[in-house]
């Protein structure tokens, strides 16, 4: 995912595994740039180990998730993180 479709939607699922963040459901967001700051600057570090960002069709992990952040702080759409 481009930095462009962080403008779109997005459900931040979150959880120590992929089976505990669908168990405890998804987070939704107004758009995708939210949830990955919410997700890197927010939520508590070991939360993001089962973490996945669905935007439309596609579905994001930790490490795409950790990769747009730092692409966002690049060009000043967040701060950085604590993980």
């Amino acid at each position: 995912m481009n930095t462009h479709n962080l403008s779109a939607p997005g459900h931040l699922f979150l959880g120590s595994d992929i089976q505990t963040a669908r168990a405890l459901g998804a987070r939704r967001f107004s758009s995708a740039a939210k949830a990955v700051r919410f997700a890197m600057e927010q939520a508590a570090p070991v939360s993001l180990r089962g973490a996945m960002l669905l935007v439309g069709e596609e579905s994001l992990g930790p490490d795409q998730i950790r990769s747009l952040h730092r692409q966002m702080e690049k060009i000043g759409q967040a701060r950085r993180s604590h993980q």
